[in-house]
């Protein structure tokens, strides 16, 4: 089959836009293209070029069909602008109804007809998120050099006539080892050509060379690289031929933070941190270059060993400085820096998260006063210089802060552990006052974001409220806590001075959803268990009984009664109004409803037990003993019988039946 070839070669190209500008097209012209392709499209990028390869059909047969134009006796612009849009002519509209309508007949177009009508306007199109104008209106997220475009090793014309880029079959390979262009046939001899011109094209190639290479060095010399694959990826998309090295860091910073050495390198210089056998922070970085140093490297490396000295000298001003006060006396600052216009400075936020850790506190096993003094200086650092210059160790600078200053070790812990988890891999805080801290952190932030009315809609989340959510979930998973949410909710909002948001409750039981659904489990089923529930623990447990009765041989069968129980008092309550009230045991003319009604009783007396105990496998396990005298009721017995009397008690039976169901879960929630 013709193979289609496509490679928009540009000037450098952000790293963390390059995976996703290569998805982008891929889907973009999959769709285009969805009647010739065969097969997903095969993407690629790099530091100057996406694109990438698929088999398409020599041509497709397009049916034809009816366009509706403009009214009869329209304005000439109307009727060209609607033959411009479909490449008509006025002998091919035909009057109909008082409109014009454009007839296409069948159409066989060649593969590179419809690649040649297709690609300029996803060009045109592109969805990058940030793009600039060089030449024109063209937008592109740096200026576009050049369009390589080959449909089964022929060229196929693309013109950007705005750009001044015409479609050719030439492509360039390392701009400084191999400079200058060179003709493309086909995607094997083109990857093979831009490896011999030192540009490894896959992306994913290009990380394991980096990993691979810096994991060597490392090992020669007794030591590991920190895993890092952010940056891993990061640097992959700035280098098309990756050259590994190691430099030495002074020994006068080795004193420093580990967590400030890495950040430094990580952040201002894409360096690799390393670490020896114990995990202890080693005196090297790794670096990987773009080009193959004439002298093996060693004024490259020496140049960056200098940048970093530089770097690593800033911080350590920094850190010498903050240390000069103890970490109370940043708290004034926090005074006059704004958390949000509606919320108030975040000095009025320490206040909040003082009274709500001390609040939290006993339910997490904690000592309250060491929980509010925790919350007390969790957000100093935050007008230290170090945090400054660096935010992303906020709460980190903090810790060791407390530290020097004589802190207790669990306020220290909880300082550098309250912000966590930062993301559904990162770890939860373990100890009782971290636990309260972070909790106090996540639940007043969505409190008072929620009582502001910015709360998440669509897509959007500017203030990470659902990371939030999804954090005070996890702490209470994965720390045990019996912590119910409501009172919690309370106070947070109390400490705003606002009433309790009325669907906060609901957003956090709707991130539990999400979160089992995430993990593969039956999210219906959590949302059987909730009802009025907002104790965590007991929600996932009554959920795991509830899964175990589904899943069990009694399960469908009940299911299966309990909605043709609830059907039937659906309508019928729409006729009488609710049939509440005693079934009357004198009127149970059949033997099927006696026993029905004295299981029901049984299972009745025999969930409030298991309930009251939290044993929801037993009071599951009640339930599941009235299959067979509900298979039976619904076997033998007419519920809407002609004597009103009995159709009542009967209506009343299922009523009763519906309500011992539900008061273990909501079992209408249960999808089929």
């Amino acid at each position: 089959m013709p193979e289609l070839l496509l490679e928009l070669f540009s000037e450098e190209i952000p790293a963390r836009m390059q995976a996703r500008a290569a998805e982008d097209l891929s889907k973009a012209l999959g769709t285009a293209l969805a009647p010739v392709l065969q097969g997903a499209p095969r993407s690629f990028h790099g530091p100057r070029r996406i694109g990438l390869v698929a088999e398409l059909a020599a041509s497709v047969t397009l049916p034809g069909r009816e366009e509706r134009g403009p009214r009869l006796g329209a304005p000439p612009a109307a009727l060209d602008g609607f033959l411009r849009k479909h490449g008509a002519t006025r002998d091919m509209l035909v009057e109909e109804a008082g409109f014009l309508v454009l007839r296409k007949p069948d159409e066989t177009l060649a593969a590179a007809d419809l690649v040649a009508r297709s690609l300029p306007a996803c060009l045109r199109a592109f969805p990058w998120p940030k793009s600039m104008r060089w030449n024109g209106p063209f937008t592109w997220v740096r200026p576009l050099q050049r369009i390589l475009c080959l449909l089964d090793g022929a060229v196929v014309p693309i013109a950007i006539e705005e750009a001044g880029l015409i479609s050719d079959d030439l492509s360039e390979g390392h701009r400084i080892l191999s400079p200058g262009a060179f003709a493309v046939r086909d995607f094997a001899q083109f990857e093979a050509e831009l490896r011999a011109r030192h540009v490894v094209l896959d992306a994913a190639e290009r990380a394991r060379l980096i990993e691979d290479g810096l994991a060597g060095l490392a090992a020669a010399e007794g030591l590991r690289i920190v895993p890092d694959r952010g940056l891993l990826e990061e640097v992959a998309g700035l280098v098309e031929w990756p050259v590994p090295f190691l430099g030495h860091i002074d020994s006068g910073f080795m004193d420093l933070p580990p967590e400030l050495m890495r950040t430094t390198m990580r952040v201002n210089q894409r360096y690799f941190a390393l670490v020896d056998a114990a995990g202890n922070a080693a005196p090297r970085f790794g670096l990987i270059a773009n080009i193959v140093p004439n002298d093996g490297g060693a004024a490259l490396v020496a140049g960056n060993e200098r940048v970093l000295r530089a770097r690593l000298s800033d911080a350590r001003f920094f850190w010498d400085q903050d240390r000069k006060q103890r970490l109370e006396d940043f708290l004034p600052k926090l005074d006059s820096v704004v958390f949000h216009a509606k919320l108030g400075t975040q000095g009025h936020r320490v206040a909040r998260l003082e009274s709500l850790a001390r609040f939290l506190a006993p339910m997490v096993g904690a000592d309250a006063d060491l929980a509010a003094r925790a919350a007390r200086l969790a957000k100093a650092d935050l007008s230290s210089g170090l945090v400054g210059e660096f935010p992303e160790l906020q709460g980190i600078i903090g810790r060791y802060y407390a530290r020097h200053w004589g802190e207790d070790a669990r306020v220290a812990e909880a300082i550098g552990a309250h912000y966590r988890p930062l993301g559904a891999t990162d770890a939860v805080p373990a100890e009782p006052i971290a636990m309260a801290v972070a909790l106090a952190d996540k639940l007043d932030q969505l409190a008072g974001f929620f009582a502001a009315g910015e709360k998440p809609s669509g897509s959007g989340d500017p203030f990470a409220l659902r990371r939030a959510a999804l954090g005070i979930l996890r702490i209470i998973r994965d720390g045990r806590l019996r912590l119910p949410l409501a009172p919690a909710i309370a106070a947070a909002a109390s400490g705003h001075g606002q009433p309790v948001p009325a669907d906060l409750l609901d957003f956090l039981l709707e991130r539990l959803r999400v979160q089992l659904r995430a993990e593969g489990g039956r999210h219906d089923l959590v949302a059987a268990s909730i009802g009025t529930d907002d104790d965590i623990l007991r929600i996932l447990a009554r959920a795991e009984a509830l899964a175990a009765l589904v899943d069990s041989e009694a399960g469908p069968n009940l299911l299966a009664a309990y909605k043709r129980a609830g059907n039937i008092l659906r309508i019928e309550d729409k006729k009488d109004g609710p049939h509440t009230g005693p079934v009357d045991a004198a009127l149970l003319t059949r033997p099927e409803e006696a026993s029905l009604l004295a299981a029901l009783a049984d299972a009745e007396a025999a969930t409030v037990a298991a309930r009251a105990d939290e044993a929801y496998d037993g009071a599951m396990a009640a339930l599941a003993a009235l299959r067979a005298p509900l298979d039976a009721f619904f076997a033998s017995v007419i519920v809407n019988d002609a004597d009103a009397a009995l159709r009542r008690n009967r209506l009343r039976l299922l009523a009763r039946l519906r309500g011992a169901m539900d008061a273990v879960a909501e079992f209408s929630k249960i999808e089929a």
